[in-house]
């Protein structure tokens, strides 16, 4: 039975996002959402084993570069400070 898959990603819907600047960029998301995901993303819970450089966040398809996920996270600090909103 496919119910505990889908089950998994309504409890993390973060899954759904693809690549870091998905979520930064997410039209709908309250900055401090975007913030706690991306933290989440860029915790040491979702290094890749014998790649840290490498995350994957729970139920995300692929890895992604710690750089991108901290790009990102600067990113929304940029347009907190000139101003610009990246929704």
């Amino acid at each position: 039975m496919r119910i505990g898959a889908t089950q998994g990603k309504e409890s993390q819907p973060f899954a759904r996002f693809l690549h870091p600047f998905d979520v930064a960029r997410h039209p709908s998301l309250e900055p401090e959402v975007k913030r706690a995901i991306l933290a989440s993303w860029a915790s040491d819970r979702s290094a890749v084993k014998n790649q840290p450089a490498m995350r994957r966040p729970p139920g995300a398809q692929g890895a992604v570069p710690i750089d991108e996920v901290f790009a990102a996270m600067r990113s929304l600090d940029d347009a907190r400070t000139d101003g610009r909103s990246l929704q």
